[in-house]
């Protein structure tokens, strides 16, 4: 990095860098290697979105006592980001050569012909044992899919309030997070109507989480999906990312990606979930199947802050529908036809 491209960085950013080269020198002179986290992927015809983190791990007490379930949150942010790490992902008979962000984290777009449905292909780091990814190659006749946001509308987690946001994330025990009621459900039906069909979890999330997120979703039957989360650390130009940058810029993405299908668009009231919905639906009218809001229950508004007021969104193009659980909101997408009566 040039000096002049270094000046620019936020300062923050360059002391946590700091910070975690010194930790990354600590945690080596101890005799700790590295390796990948791959997190579920997506693709099409010809490509594949290939996501996953390169850390230094610590050792799990959970490892050493095997009567020990669950894993608490903090542990999930004790792992030690490798900046600017260089990666070999094997995929489709192939190899890519590709390097990490500052923060450890691979979001790359690689050539590769793959079949439709899951697949696997491997990511290793410094010689490392080569790590199994996958990623959910999406049939070029597909015309359907679904993004879901993550906190309040499938888990219970009442983010927006910074000290529950801090408690849920570093504290609680993952096998104490509460699924919403009836998600599970919804989700599997619509894979179910619509033969398919890709599921992506977008969340303002931190990758940090990714990997008890996903046993959660497996844990609680949801069905398998891509996952684009964030990173919560300073950006080059400001103190923390942008929650709702990074839905928009992703949903935008997915839109360019994918022009011929249509998503339907499943969040919740108690972030900006609505708004960026109606400003995706502004953007890209063919792109959105309709939009699903969870409603939060009354404590549960209370414990996220409150909710945001109503977004004027464009009726008669799109179904927008809402109600406080999956049940409510399956019988709410059956009656507009996005997916089949209730049984």
């Amino acid at each position: 990095m040039s000096p002049a491209a270094a000046a620019k960085i936020h300062w923050f950013a360059r002391l946590e860098h700091r910070f975690h080269v010194w930790r990354e020198r600590r945690a080596r002179r101890r005799g700790r290697s590295v390796t990948v986290v791959p997190f579920p992927g997506y693709g099409g015809s010809g490509w594949v979105r290939v996501v996953g983190r390169v850390l230094i791990v610590p050792p799990s007490p959970a490892s050493r006592r095997p009567e020990r379930v669950g894993v608490r949150g903090w542990r999930s942010f004790a792992s030690i980001p490798i900046s600017f790490a260089s990666v070999r992902v094997q995929i489709g008979g192939r190899s890519h050569d590709v390097v990490a962000d500052r923060g450890g984290v691979i979001d790359t777009v690689l050539e590769a012909d793959l079949e439709p449905g899951w697949q696997t292909f491997t990511i290793s780091v410094e010689g490392q044992q080569p790590i199994e990814a996958t990623a959910y190659i999406v049939a070029d006749d597909t015309r359907f899919g679904v993004v879901c946001d993550v906190d309040d509308t499938v888990m219970v987690t009442a983010l927006p309030r910074p000290f529950i946001a801090a408690w849920n994330s570093f504290v609680v025990n993952e096998h104490a997070r509460t699924p919403v009621p009836g998600m599970a459900v919804l989700l599997d039906q619509l894979r179910r109507d619509h033969p398919g069909a890709p599921v992506i979890y977008l969340s303002t999330g931190a990758w940090n989480v990714a990997p008890t997120l996903r046993r959660f979703l497996s844990r609680h039957l949801f069905p398998a999906g891509a996952m684009l989360l964030t990173d919560w650390g300073p950006t080059h130009d400001r103190w923390f990312r942008s929650g709702r940058e990074h839905k928009t810029t992703n949903l935008r993405r997915l839109a360019e990606q994918f022009p011929d299908m249509q998503w339907l668009l499943i969040g919740d009231d108690g972030q900006h979930d609505e708004s960026i919905y109606a400003q995706f639906q502004q953007e890209h009218p063919s792109s959105v199947a309709g939009v699903a809001i969870r409603r939060l229950l009354p404590a549960e508004a209370v414990l996220a802050g409150g909710r945001t007021p109503g977004v004027p969104h464009q009726p008669g193009q799109t179904p927008w529908v809402s109600a406080q659980d999956g049940a409510g909101l399956r019988k709410k997408l059956s009656e507009v036809g996005i997916i089949d009566s209730p049984s």
